[in-house]
């Protein structure tokens, strides 16, 4: 979809959600943005990245937004969003439809301080960085949740939670950590060239966010991997403790069937004669079995 065109103090904006290839061709024909720029902007494995054409004077942003795949469960992935200036106009391509790309693009035209679009740019950084800290305090949430089941029985549903909290932490903590490096080198780039004081504390503002929202994901990586060798490690501990109970149940059972299989024999044995010879083979199963548990007791492998 391409929406009707806005301005942004003068700026013509073109805003661009999950176009088709009729909006593409109209992108080429109308506003002369090669085909090339298109399929980059477009495609959704790209990672984080800003480019400068000094031939046709075009920029490029490509960063990295949360996008949710089940918010209830806490499954997130990150999928990429670009904004281009081409020929004085900006372009935004948000192909993935991704809800907190269009909440910053918005959040930054009506804010009245925004008076550039250079400003506009890193109004939407700004918040775009902001939307991962809503998803940072819902996974220390549900950690503190995991956290409290290492003291009950484990069931497996916690465990699938457990695993989904590590796969949103991975695409999150790498997309945090590539946007930041971005934003540290934005500066540096023809964006940041001749940047006065208000550009100059934006650039910081966001780089300081970037950097609280890092923070903020490695150490819920780091607790969260912490339960997991946790639980591993419960886990193995009660496999140990239940192979240990089968074992000796087992040497347990063993002692009356080998006394039994020896009066089970077609042949006379000492005793077989007598009135209560069963009860005695029981006693000698049960004096056997006593033993052997003190003697297990006794070299500690009970």
């Amino acid at each position: 979809m391409i929406k009707p065109e806005k301005t942004i103090n003068g700026t013509k904006w073109i805003e661009t959600i999950q176009i088709n290839a009729e909006e593409r061709a109209t992108l080429e024909d109308q506003y002369g943005i090669d085909e090339d720029i298109i399929e980059y902007v477009t495609d959704n494995d790209e990672s984080t990245n800003y480019v400068y054409d000094i031939n046709e004077d075009d920029q490029l942003f490509i960063f990295l937004a949360p996008y949710a795949l089940d918010k209830d469960a806490l499954r997130y992935i990150t999928q990429p969003f670009s904004m281009l200036l081409h020929k004085g106009v900006l372009f935004t391509f948000n192909q993935s439809g991704i809800p907190e790309v269009n909440t910053a693009l918005y959040s930054a035209l009506d804010n009245p301080e925004v008076k550039s679009v250079d400003a506009f740019i890193l109004e939407t950084l700004f918040t775009v960085v902001v939307s991962f800290i809503p998803i940072s305090r819902a996974i220390t949430k549900k950690r503190n949740y995991l956290d409290k089941m290492l003291k009950r029985k484990t069931k497996n549903s916690d465990l699938v939670s457990l695993s989904y909290l590590q796969q949103t932490l991975t695409f999150l903590s790498s997309a945090v950590q590539t946007n930041l490096s971005e934003l540290d080198r934005l500066p540096k780039t023809h964006f940041g060239v001749g940047a006065d004081q208000d550009k100059i504390d934006l650039f910081e503002d966001v780089q300081i966010e970037g950097e609280q929202v890092q923070r903020m994901f490695e150490i819920e990586t780091q607790v969260v991997d912490r339960i997991d060798h946790t639980l591993n490690s419960l886990a193995n501990n009660n496999l140990n403790d239940t192979m240990k109970f089968l074992t000796i149940w087992s040497l347990t059972m063993a002692v009356p069937t080998i006394i039994s299989g020896f009066y089970g024999m077609n042949v006379k044995l000492p005793l077989a004669g007598m009135q209560y010879a069963w009860m005695l083979t029981l006693g000698i199963s049960v004096a056997l079995i006593v033993a052997m548990l003190i003697m297990l007791k006794v070299w500690r492998k009970m």
